[in-house]
């Protein structure tokens, strides 16, 4: 497989042809935030906090590094006032849906993003697309989606899988940058088959 050199904040950094940006910033130790990305996923560029500034051809423009291929003699700028002022209004909209998650809590410490900006709306969603995207291409379970569409968009367990698959698993908890997985486990548990998780913490 071909080499690709491209500078990354001034250095030059080898990677194999059909790497991202993002993948070959990690390779060389240059951290880019993101909170939708996981090695074990295709891209997704949900979050695109992984904006960074390229430069090809004479030309500078911003992509979402954790889908934008690299290419030979590829110039990368990952922290300049245009890619800070992006990540900043990024931060501050997603925060007006989970204020107080840690993750969120310390990018916006870094970029000095105002978590009260925007008005509120407290879904404690981001839509990084984790928990659905694990479940299906890792578990293959699809036992948690999307459901709705643009502004109500949000994600939901499907309860017949859920009751099945997702008891003995629960791995996408973790995964999850504001534990709303989680709660919305909980939730499809307490409605759809209750009385499980007491029946299940008795005493043998």
């Amino acid at each position: 497989m071909s080499e690709i050199v491209l500078q990354i904040d001034g250095r030059d950094v080898a990677v194999s042809a059909g790497t991202t940006v993002l993948q070959a910033a990690q390779q060389a130790g240059i951290r880019i935030p993101t909170l939708c990305h996981h090695e074990k996923l295709e891209p997704y560029g949900g979050c695109r906090l992984c904006m960074v500034e390229v430069e090809a051809r004479g030309r500078t423009s911003y992509v979402v590094s954790c889908l934008y291929p690299v290419e030979q003699g590829l110039v990368v700028r990952t922290r300049s006032d245009k890619v800070d002022m992006i990540r900043r209004v990024i931060l501050e909209e997603l925060m007006a849906h989970a204020p107080d998650a840690p993750e969120l809590v310390r990018l916006a410490r870094e970029y000095g993003a105002d978590r009260d900006r925007f008005e509120k709306e407290a879904s404690f969603c981001v839509l990084c697309g984790l928990c659905v995207r694990y479940c299906a291409e890792v578990k293959g379970k699809h036992a948690v989606g999307f459901i709705d569409s643009g502004a109500a968009r949000e994600i939901g367990f499907v309860p017949e899988l859920a009751a099945k698959e997702c008891w003995d698993c629960q791995e996408c908890f973790a995964l999850c940058p504001t534990s709303y997985a989680q709660a919305a486990y909980l939730l499809t548990e307490a409605l759809a088959f209750p009385g499980r998780r007491k029946a299940h913490s008795r005493p043998a």
